[in-house]
């Protein structure tokens, strides 16, 4: 090999290594080494620069070597060109004001999930770190449930989704409820996709409204029976046959956009029998102890 085929060789290293650097640029380089208090970076330059551990969060939950690992790159704002021992001082910490902002705001606006640990509790909420910036979740957003206990959720690691973004103000806020309420949409949808019409299922009455029954079915599901089907008779209101946890038995008609519509005409012989008994215990608990026999067995079909 030529001695100018070499320098072509190295031609782009050469340059960057007499290129000017300022205090306040970003710089990417290739991590040398890991100690508990420095990263050690290769800068492609005549010097490497030096990451103290702690100019990279101010999360103290942080683990330097969970998070960073020799030939990872990374990228962080010259705070020093000389550290007193010939070595260029860097900041992520400073980087992240740049950096991590635009990162957050893409982020929400994809929607996109981050596992976070929870580092501090605090009134109305808990604190996490997302690309070193501290955020807040609020108890409200912290689960698809009331939590009265923000203490028992200190040190535990939750999965959440980017809700406000405000550099101006230093505001992250993020939502662990928005991620669940997502994943239960989409096993919803799932358990949908698998259902097939005319198949039978045994059902709760969840709720009765005017114009029909919401059932409710296994696995989280519900649909509704419209009042033209519950009955081949015409009734005037599903309160007519159904009352609120009467278990009942329906057929799927149909699945349109997550909805379930659903009948119980085909098994009206179930509701007629259901309902006569209802009539005769309301009966018998109105009635007087002298009731005859006549009067107990008048509500019963024979």
């Amino acid at each position: 090999m030529s001695e100018t085929e070499s320098m072509l060789d190295y031609k782009d290293e050469l340059e960057r290594s007499f290129r000017k650097l300022s205090e306040g640029d970003l710089i990417t380089g290739t991590i040398l080494s890991i100690s508990e208090e420095d990263i050690f970076v290769d800068l492609k330059y005549y010097t490497q620069g030096v990451l103290p551990v702690t100019e990279i969060t101010d999360d103290p939950a942080f683990v330097v070597d969970e998070k960073y690992h020799v030939g990872d790159e990374i990228t962080a704002t010259i705070t020093k060109m000389d550290d007193g021992m010939g070595n260029i001082l860097l900041s992520i910490k400073e980087a992240n004001q740049v950096l991590s902002w635009d990162v957050l705001k893409a982020a929400m606006d994809e929607e996109k999930q981050f596992p976070v640990k929870i580092a501090e509790i605090v009134n109305g909420g808990v604190i996490a770190y997302l690309e070193g910036i501290r955020g807040f979740i609020p108890a409200s957003q912290l689960s698809g449930q009331y939590v009265e206990n923000l203490q028992e959720w200190e040190g535990k690691t939750v999965k959440v989704q980017v809700i406000t973004v405000n550099e101006e103000d230093n505001r992250l806020v993020m939502s662990a409820r928005k991620v669940l309420d997502k994943e239960q949409a989409e096993e919803k949808s799932r358990k949908i996709a698998n259902l097939v019409p005319g198949s039978v299922f045994e059902g709760v009455v969840e709720s009765i409204k005017p114009y029909g029954a919401f059932i409710s079915l296994e696995g989280g599901l519900s649909g509704l029976v419209h009042i033209s089907r519950i009955s081949q008779r015409r009734l005037k209101s599903p309160s007519e046959v159904l009352k609120e946890g009467q278990h009942v038995k329906v057929k799927l008609i149909d699945c349109k956009d997550g909805k379930l519509s659903l009948s119980m005409k085909e098994f009206e012989d179930i509701l007629d029998v259901e309902a006569d008994t209802m009539e005769t215990f309301d009966y018998e608990e109105k009635e007087e102890a002298t009731t005859s026999l006549g009067a107990l067995l008048k509500g019963l079909k024979l």
